[in-house]
């Protein structure tokens, strides 16, 4: 257990941040006064979906980007630009491929002026700290996936920072590298082997959350602002089997959803097109009604346990999940996922009668949709350009948000035969209207 009387090493206040879209005419709001502080001695976890802004904010605290508004200090001192006590694992290796692992380990505090015969201590020493012992004449093309990001943390950890963040550390690796080097990086914390104070961890795994942090802080989405603050009081070592971290993992899923539907019932009804979407295949949403449907979950599913069967994180799961409650093929209910008496027809329907569902369901539940056929409708031409949409679109979210909704949306208005859409000239058409 963290002693709460320790000093806090981190403080972020009310910071937030916001870039211009896409159109140049509106900034788009990513961190919304987003306070925290990080204590010496433990591990912190920012859970939350892609887009969340996580990563924006391990780059604030780190003094890469500036933030439009609060502020960051570490040991009392202001961020003010690249923070000298803090260092960064990335969730790509960034190794440098013409440099060995001694040279890789080595740039940095050769960067800002260490004396070489430190600079080699420090990086042998990290090395072996790390398990790369024997592998310092090695280049990265000559080390797996896993022994990569080990020169990372290698990396970051010659430059003996008190705070180490890491953005996704573990999410470029296979399912068993990965869970060696979380158990690895744990062991060196428990022993007190790795020359850092604090460790602050990005990450969209509600499992490695709870598997690694002292605390987690879930982020909510458009923008992120810090939604609830979750302790996790379990004793180390956790397996992840035990009923006290079952229980903290259904926790965490139940308020997720809740609160994904507690942003969609609050959604005003003239925002209209501000109804961002993932980027989705009709055929996932289809899998997805059919993996519920099929024993052993017959039509209600755990969602840890369904993304256990189905190798999901919460960034392949939610999405799926939330798209099928907003067309009413699903339901949430706490951590479970259930069909509604639609999408159990659904899934015992024939291909023309899924076309005839998910396009009658997609014009009822999505504005752009509507939008869309409304548009043609009206045109005596029936086409019109996909930038139309896309620049409207622009006006209530980022680039990115625009141009996944409009795919989706693409792929809705195909498969349920609301319309056409040519690639190539990137427009839609409807040569039938009603």
């Amino acid at each position: 257990m963290l002693d709460t009387s320790v000093a806090t090493l981190l403080t972020v206040d009310k910071v937030s941040q916001s870039f211009t879209t896409g159109s140049g005419e509106t900034r788009k709001l990513v961190l919304d006064q987003v306070s925290m502080s990080l204590k010496t001695g433990e591990i912190v976890a920012l859970l939350g979906r892609s887009g969340c802004g996580k990563s924006t904010l391990l780059r604030i605290i780190s003094g890469l980007i500036t933030p439009s508004d609060g502020s960051v200090t570490i040991s009392g001192e202001p961020v003010t630009g690249p923070a000298k006590d803090v260092a960064m694992v990335f969730q790509s290796f960034a190794l440098f491929p013409w440099l060995d692992v001694l040279d890789n380990v080595e740039i940095g505090p050769r960067a800002i002026g260490v004396p070489l015969e430190e600079t080699r201590q420090r990086a042998l020493k990290a090395i072996d700290t790390i398990g790369l012992d024997g592998f310092e004449s090695a280049y990265p093309k000559e080390l797996s996936g896993g022994m990569r990001q080990r020169v990372g943390f290698a990396r970051a950890l010659v430059m003996q920072p008190k705070i180490l963040l890491m953005d996704e550390p573990f999410s470029a690796l296979d399912v068993l590298t990965a869970e060696t080097l979380r158990t690895d990086l744990l062991d060196l914390w428990q022993e007190g082997r790795m020359p850092i104070k604090s460790i602050l961890m990005v990450t969209h795994n509600i499992e490695e959350a709870v598997l690694m942090s002292d605390r987690i802080l879930v982020l909510s989405s458009n923008p992120g602002r810090i939604a609830s603050e979750i302790p996790v009081t379990i004793a180390q070592p956790r397996d992840r089997l035990d009923p006290p971290f079952r229980a903290l993992v259904d926790q965490i899923y139940a308020l997720m959803t809740q609160r994904a539907e507690t942003t969609r019932v609050a959604q005003p009804a003239a925002a209209g097109l501000a109804l961002p979407l993932p980027d989705i295949s009709t055929n996932s949403l289809a899998g997805m009604l059919e993996e519920i449907a099929a024993p052993p979950y017959n039509g209600k599913a755990d969602l840890p346990h369904l993304a256990d069967s189905l190798g999901f994180e919460i960034d392949d799961l939610f999405p799926l999940g939330e798209t099928l409650q907003i067309l009413k093929l699903v339901d949430f209910e706490e951590a479970d996922i259930k069909l509604t008496p639609l999408g159990q027809r659904f899934v015992d329907m024939d291909v023309d009668q899924r076309k005839k569902v998910l396009g009658e369901q997609a014009l009822a539940n999505i504005p752009l949709a509507s939008h869309i056929k409304r548009v043609l409708d009206e045109r005596p031409s029936h086409r019109a350009p996909a930038s139309r949409f896309r620049e409207e679109l622009e006006d209530y979210m980022s680039e990115d948000y625009a141009d996944r909704t409009l795919r989706t949306v693409i792929n809705l208005g195909r498969y349920g035969e609301l319309f056409a859409y040519d690639e190539a000239a990137q427009t839609f058409s409807y040569e039938n209207p009603e």
